[in-house]
Formats: C-alpha cells, structure tokens, sequence
C-alpha cells in the first residue's frame, strides 16, 4: 500500500562538539547564505570563517552540554507528529548542516513504498537563507538519488492559527503570575544582511506581518503588555544587518522588565539557549534590567503539533 510521508526541514546543529566545524563548514558553503557568485571565493571566505570560529563555537555548545538542543527537541516533535498522523505516514526530520542530511533520509524513504513527500521547513517565516536553502537541498539530493514520489512544499505558516495559539501559550508560561502591564515583550528574530533584503528577500516583511499578527492575539488575550517591539538578533561580520539589534533596543528601553519571544525559531537552538538566555541576560543586567526574561520556542507543544497536522492537511 502506498503511503506519504512528512519531512521536517531545518537548519541542524552539532550533535557532539566535533560536528561544530562540520557545521560551520557546510553553513559558510551555501550559496544562499554567502551569496557571492564566486564559487572559488565563497569557499575562501567560508573556509576563513569557520576557522576563525570553530574554537569560539566549541565554547557556547560546551556551555549548553556539549551538543545543540535541536536536535533532541525535533526528535520528540518528530515522534510526537508520528503518532498523531498513524503509521499510513511516514514522519522523519532532515537537518541542513549537520546530520541526518538529506540523502540519509531519501535513502530511507526509497526502501518504503512512498507515493508523496510533503517538505515542511520548520521556519515560520519565508527567507532565501533558510526556507529557499533547505527546500534546495532537499529536492536536488532527491534527483540526484532518484526517486518517483510527488513533492510538495509549504513556505511559510506563521499565519497558522495554532502555531500562533502555541507562542501565546509559551508566553503565559514565562509570564505565570507576573503582570503583563509591567513588561515590554520584545519580539527578536534572526538577523539578516540588509543586501539580502534589497535583493528581495520577503523575511523581514513577513516578520513584521507576524509581529502583527501577534500583537492583536495579545490584546484578545488580554495580555496587555506596556509595550510590543521587534528587534534582531546574531549579527555577524562588518555588513549592514536589520535594525534595530536586541542590544540597542535593549539600550532604548526606559521600563526594565522585559520578557523576550524568540519569533524566528520554532525550535530552540543556540540561539535561543545561549544568545538570548546567557549573552544578552548579561546585557540586560549591566544595563540595569529589573526582571529579563526568554520564552521557549514551540518545540514539541501540542499546539505546534496540532499545527503542524494543519498544515500538512491543507497541502493534501
């Protein structure tokens, strides 16, 4: 008997202390993210950044255990999907940078009797760098193998409903018995070099749309925060980025209690267990923050998963 199946697509990280060069090695190869046209030349650059960087690197996911918390999020997702879906559908992740790739996953699904494969890259919001890179991947390892299956993809869900019910639900969690009128939320999401943008990257529009969106779910919520703002985070390199940075908004904040949503990730990460939690939890102390606080990601919530049922419903 035929079945589908449903892949989870995201950006990985290291699973051991080793993979972090891997990691940033495959990261700095992709065109989608160093976007010279120079193949020779991306693979200099990307080559002298994951040199420099490594032994930095090692530093944060020695702080966080030795390995990204990505990859033990997803696996319950995955499971937690698997089991809401039956066993007609096929449910498996693949990883971007860092193990299981894209072909490791194909090979497997070659062995089943798979009659469609339905791509979900597991960020909200549309960008080149993420949503374009992975979905690349993806498909040209599929070609590259062979295979007779259908794919078919989604871009973007940070309209979802559910999705949406699922970050009210980790902010109230953070929030408990605090008082909404006496914080700032600030939204932070992933950075992005301005040039991507003005090449006609959609992400920044589609963040903004998103913090919208969330703004009126507070106030149905009743979850009057002082104020709402967005800001980016992880900057790197001497380029123009998005503004403003989670810094200087930070700097510009006369109230200082302050929870922060992490708007970009579905998943934590680095980025949201070192950055967010340890990096600018510094930050915010030096700059005399009376209460900071970080909401998780969605990660393996019943919401997000309801959502994500949703999601691969509507693509059938």
């Amino acid at each position: 008997m035929a079945k589908e199946a449903v892949i989870l697509l995201n950006m990985g990280g290291p699973n051991n202390l080793e993979e972090v060069e891997l990691f940033l090695k495959n990261m700095f190869a992709d065109k989608n993210i160093l976007t010279m046209k120079s193949s020779l030349l991306r693979k200099f650059i990307g080559t002298m950044i994951t040199f420099t960087r490594t032994e930095s690197s090692q530093e944060i996911y020695r702080q966080l255990g030795g390995k990204s918390p990505i990859v033990g999020h997803t696996k319950k997702l995955v499971q937690k999907l698997q089991d809401k879906l039956g066993e007609d559908v096929v449910v498996d992740f693949v990883m971007r940078y860092t193990p299981p790739f894209a072909d490791e996953i194909i090979e497997k699904l070659n062995k089943e009797n798979i009659e469609k494969i339905y791509l979900i890259p597991l960020y909200p919001q549309y960008s080149t760098t993420t949503t374009k890179s992975s979905l690349e991947d993806f498909e040209e390892q599929y070609h590259k193998i062979g295979g007779d299956a259908i794919l078919v993809e989604i871009k973007h869900f940070f309209e979802n409903k559910n999705y949406n019910k699922a970050i009210i639900e980790r902010i109230k969690e953070q929030m408990q018995d605090s008082k909404y009128e006496d914080f700032d939320i600030i939204f932070s999401a992933h950075g992005l070099p301005q040039k991507i943008v003005d090449a006609g990257d959609v992400y920044q529009r589609h963040v903004q749309k998103h913090v919208e969106l969330l703004k009126q779910k507070l106030q149905d919520e009743k979850m009057n925060f002082q104020e709402t703002h967005l800001a980016y985070q992880s900057k790197v390199g001497p380029m123009e980025w998005l503004t403003p940075s989670l810094g200087e908004k930070l700097e510009s904040l006369k109230n200082k209690k302050v929870v922060i949503f992490p708007i970009a990730f579905t998943i934590d990460n680095s980025e949201t267990d070192f950055e967010l939690e340890i990096e600018y939890r510094e930050i915010a102390e030096e700059l005399g923050f009376k209460e900071y606080k970080v909401c998780r990601c969605p990660n393996d919530s019943e919401l997000f998963v309801d959502a994500l049922t949703e999601i691969y419903e509507k693509m059938r």
